[in-house]
């Protein structure tokens, strides 16, 4: 299938598009979904954002959007093309990006997740940069996080301290900054969760981050895959529900 394809059928897909829809949801609650091509979370994220009541739209990699349409931005986690070379160095200089850097310079909230936390990282939107894990494996399994600094968007209404069960699923997910920028981070209060038992060897167990503005975050973990009992926790509802306000 062309990316022209794959771009339409996406359209097609997206409930936001359907009439009747659209109307009755404002452009305080939609969402940027962005999509690469060999993204495979996209989806989960999609359903997440529609499951607390948002309206998510699809955002392809080579279109550029109007920032102001939306109330915030999501780059979901999966494996994104040209991740052969380094983990979101292609996705990083797709057209898409153009349009994230300038929604970041608005002050957008933008939320990246695994593979969209190392796309961003690429974009030099958010600090550091994620490696392969220490154990040199992929790691499936489930973490539990704590929270260092709030975010005024994304999971808002967490204080410093709380705990949240999220899995993780990545090859290179160790978060690693020089030790002086690690410092900065800290003292800035840039850093947003940290993992209770470090399962990838991150530098001080360093799971989430935040730009020196706090409007643009990333974490490692899914909280798409969090939303419901069934699915082994709840607590990804928080990430995504308090961008209602």
């Amino acid at each position: 299938m062309s990316p022209t394809n794959i771009r339409s059928d996406h359209q097609q897909k997206n409930p936001s598009n359907r009439s009747g829809n659209s109307s009755a949801k404002t452009s305080r609650s939609k969402v940027g979904v962005i999509r690469f091509p060999g993204t495979n979370c996209d989806r989960d994220v999609f359903e997440a954002l529609e499951m607390v009541g948002l309206n998510p739209e699809w955002l392809w990699h080579l279109d550029r959007f109007e920032a102001k349409k939306y109330a915030a931005l999501i780059l979901p986690g999966g494996f994104s093309f040209g991740d052969y070379l380094r983990a979101g160095a292609l996705a990083s200089r797709s057209p898409v990006m153009d349009s994230v850097r300038e929604a970041a310079q608005y002050g957008m909230p933008i939320l990246g997740i695994c593979n969209g936390f190392q796309i961003l990282c690429e974009s030099h939107l958010l600090p550091g940069a994620l490696v392969k894990n220490a154990s040199l494996r992929f790691q499936d399994q489930w973490v539990n996080l704590r929270l260092v600094n709030s975010h005024r968007s994304f999971g808002a209404t967490l204080q410093p301290g709380a705990s949240l069960a999220l899995p993780i699923a990545h090859g290179e997910g160790r978060f690693y900054t020089p030790l002086d920028e690690l410092k900065r981070l800290w003292d800035a209060q840039q850093i947003w969760f940290t993992y209770s038992e470090n399962p990838n060897g991150s530098l001080q167990d360093i799971a989430g981050v935040m730009n020196k503005e706090k409007n643009v975050v990333a974490l490692m973990p899914h909280p798409e895959r969090a939303m419901q009992a069934w699915m082994g926790s709840e607590d990804g509802r928080i990430i995504f529900e308090t961008l209602l306000g």
